[in-house]
Order: C-alpha cells, then structure tokens, then sequence
C-alpha cells in the first residue's frame, strides 16, 4: 500500500500542473505514492500534457461539478492512509512529504493537517485560522478588501501569530491540506453542494465536531499562485457569496437565527460585488 496519496483537481491550470506534480515528485523523501490527477473538463491540453510528463501519474477525466466533487472522486480512487489534497497552481517548495506524514503518525487525533502557504513573492498566506462570530465576519467581509489590516479581519487570520509554530486551529487553506483516511471515512466525503470555496471550512467543522483535530505545521512549505483555475470574475465572486451562504445555512441557521438568512444572503451578494468593483478599479489602476 502507497504511504501518502496526492489528489490535484486540475481545471485549465496550464503549465502550473507540470510544476505542482514535478514539486510532488521531488519533495516525496522516502515513502511511496500514488497521485492522481482529477481533470474537471479542462479545455487547454494541461491533461494531456500532464499524462505525457508524468505516466505514473493516474488521470481522471471528469464533467466539471466542481471543486468538491473533484476532490471526492480522486480519493476514491485512491487507497493511502493519508490523502494531500493539493490545487493544480500550488508548488512544494520546502520541506518533504514523507515529514508531513510522519507528523501525521505522530498526532494520532489529527484528521487534517495544513502547511506553510507562501504568496508568489515569498509573503506568508493565513492559512490556518478561526472561525470567527458574526460580528468579526461581517467586519472582514466589508472592511477587509479596502482596509486589509482592520481589526477584524486580524482576529480571523490571527494576525499576531507570525506562523513558525505547529498550532491547533479551526480551518486551515483548501489549496494543500492532509487528510487521514480514516477521519474522512467516519465524517463522511466533502460535501459536494459547495461547488467551489468554504467546502474545506464545511469539512474541518465536521472534523472539529467529530473529536477530531485540525492542525497547521510550518515543516511543510507550499508556494500558491491563486486564482489559476478560477481567475477573479464576477462569476466568482458570487460563487463565493452562495457558497458562504449555504455554510451558514447549513451550520448555523437553527431556530430564530433562521430569520436572518434574507439578511446574509443580501449581505454577501453586497459583498460579492463591492469585492468585483474593487478588483476591476485595482486591474484599471494597474
């Protein structure tokens, strides 16, 4: 049996996905794996180059249901205890694979374990972070893309703690995360109605609730381009905005609360296109 599987869902990630499965390969150590390579209706020939670059490498073809579906279909294809889901623009950078299994067999109550995601210039992304109330929610949402380091949205990303240290959090970056096998197995696959963003958040709650714990290490180092696959549409935006909606609505929306689900839909469609003006003026500006 292979020690670590990787599942990249690919969609038009051109020669991204060359260098997200190269990274795969050099950063393994010593343990075996098996990856696969989910290709959601990709139009641009990066399966086809994938294939020919990388024969070990087992491709799926697949109708594009989304982020979710993809994922789910990749780890049944798979057998390995411990499955890195890994986005098709995201490149191991530092540190192996063969460690951050290790540290897996060594937190025997970790179902999921995040690494280190560095920004193409070198910066630390926030991966790995809390779920945060209402307020602080609403206080990112808004306050977030014009004023980035408002109060808010520091408590979410936890601003404070600069990273170099493994730490239990809530949620950590769907773009490279662990997962044990078994945890999966008992909380049940990804939730397929999410069909792009918070179905990870969806997924560690689910963990979280289950006894499970959700960690981040800095010994794995993950560069992510961002935004390959999906680019930064409107469309995108207000998939963004449903998907947030139908966590909240599915976490959260009990008795009384039930009564707000106008307002956070309202709410989030706001923010969908106060966020898409935003990028348009920052691409004018540029």
């Amino acid at each position: 049996m292979p020690d670590l599987a990787v599942v990249v869902v690919n969609h038009n990630a051109g020669a991204y996905l060359l260098r997200c499965l190269r990274s795969v390969f050099e950063r393994a150590g010593g343990i075996e794996l098996e990856v696969v390579v989910v290709d959601n209706a990709s139009t641009d020939g990066s399966a086809d180059a994938a294939a020919e670059a990388f024969p070990e490498v087992r491709l799926v073809r697949a109708p594009n249901r989304g982020f979710a579906a993809g994922v789910n279909r990749g780890i049944a294809a798979t057998t390995a205890p411990y499955v890195l889901v890994l986005n098709p623009d995201a490149e191991v950078s530092a540190g192996t694979l063969e460690r951050l299994v290790r540290l897996a067999e060594e937190r025997p109550r970790a179902g999921a374990i995040g690494p280190m995601i560095r920004n193409p210039d070198g910066g630390v992304y926030p991966s790995g972070r809390v779920v945060p109330s209402v307020g602080t929610a609403l206080g990112h949402a808004f306050l977030g893309p014009i004023w980035p380091r408002n109060p808010f949205t520091r408590r979410y990303h936890l601003a404070d703690w600069d990273r170099s240290s493994e730490r239990r959090v809530d949620w950590i970056s769907g773009s490279a995360f662990l997962l044990r096998r078994s945890a999966l197995e008992e909380v049940g696959p990804l939730d397929e109605r999410f069909f792009l963003y918070a179905e990870e958040v969806d997924l560690f709650k689910r963990l979280r609730e289950a006894g499970w714990e959700i960690r981040f290490t800095p010994e794995l180092e993950v560069v992510h381009e961002g935004g390959v696959s999906t680019g930064r549409s409107r469309r995108m935006h207000r998939i963004h905005a449903e998907s947030v909606y139908r966590y909240f609505e599915k976490h959260h929306a009990r008795g009384w609360r039930r009564a707000l689900l106008p307002f956070a839909w309202a709410a989030l469609r706001l923010r969908a296109e106060l966020a898409w003006a935003l990028d348009r003026l920052r691409g004018r500006s540029r």
